[in-house]
């Protein structure tokens, strides 16, 4: 059967710029397989699969990337709450309540003015993991192809507000890092943690990747709540400040993420990670993986 689906560009107040993403909404039984190979098949950076839930402004989602499905993700939580808002044809401002496919709920506020589509994404109260070890910081710098001189006054340490994050912090030498080793994903598990999130904390632009280093994301929603609370605990910026991160500068593609972290630096209460959502069309699938047509 034909599987439809919304294309939207998330942290983006107009279309084709910021990151874009399909929702699939109320798709049939689909394996985990045929998920992730659809995902594979339309290359964008994450997609979400979401299904109606007979109480008014809940569904339930999962999200994969081009590798595996994961627990969590911004840009999808996002983005798909915006698009079932204007699915349902919703006036006024409403908060989603997103079930998460191991069992986590999030909210997602989404207004609009003008047109514009708006969500702010309660990523709740972060988790502080592992910092890193001074004869640690070297080797992950120079995962990146950095000098441990490169990396900035701050050390560097695992958070996470749902996929936890090395929060590296880079005074110089952001612009040409990018991942050069092999083995980076064994390496950040090691310390407990998923991925890494390399930011600058003068101008709060930052990098990431796929672990296997070969796709660049454009905008990270679980990663911005990380850098918020990072930036917020060392004093960089303060609680209560809507802090600016951008990764446009080193994709070509406009962006910006908009945090908030609540609470004092020695005791974050909560991060609210948001962005416009610009809807741009829609698709069909006329096959599904694992089917002749």
């Amino acid at each position: 059967m034909p599987l439809d689906y919304i294309h939207c560009d998330v942290f983006a107040a107009a279309p084709y710029a910021g990151n874009s993403l399909a929702v699939f909404v109320d798709p049939p039984d689909l394996t985990t397989a045929q998920m992730l190979t659809i995902t594979q098949e339309l290359r964008h950076f994450e997609t979400i699969f979401v299904w109606s839930s007979p109480e008014p402004n809940r569904f339930r989602a999962r999200v994969f990337d081009l590798i595996e499905e994961l627990p969590f993700a911004g840009h999808p939580v996002i983005g798909a709450a915006c698009a079932m808002h204007r699915r349902a044809g919703r006036d006024a401002d409403a908060v989603w309540t997103v079930e998460l496919n191991e069992g986590r709920c999030v909210t997602v506020a989404v207004s609009e003015a003008r047109g514009t589509l708006q969500g702010k994404l309660d990523q709740g109260r972060p988790e502080f993991l592992h910092a890193l070890a001074d004869d640690e910081i070297a080797p992950f710098a120079q995962a990146f192809r950095l000098a441990a001189s490169d990396i900035a006054a701050h050390r560097p340490q695992v958070i996470s507000t749902g996929l936890r994050y090395l929060v590296l912090p880079v005074a110089s030498g952001l612009a040409s890092a990018r991942i050069v080793v092999p083995d980076l994903e064994e390496r950040l598990a090691a310390i407990g943690a998923d991925f890494a999130y390399l930011f600058d904390p003068a101008t709060m632009e930052g990098r990431h990747w796929n672990n296997d280093g070969i796709v660049e994301d454009i905008a990270t929603g679980s990663g911005a709540g990380p850098v918020g609370v990072f930036a917020v605990r060392h004093g960089i910026r303060s609680p209560g400040e809507v802090i600016g991160l951008q990764q446009v500068h080193f994709i070509g593609r406009p962006s910006r993420l908009d945090v908030t972290v609540h609470g004092v630096a020695d005791e974050i209460a909560r991060v609210e990670v948001a962005g416009p959502v610009s809807m741009v069309g829609h698709g069909t699938l006329d096959v599904l993986p694992g089917t002749d047509g």
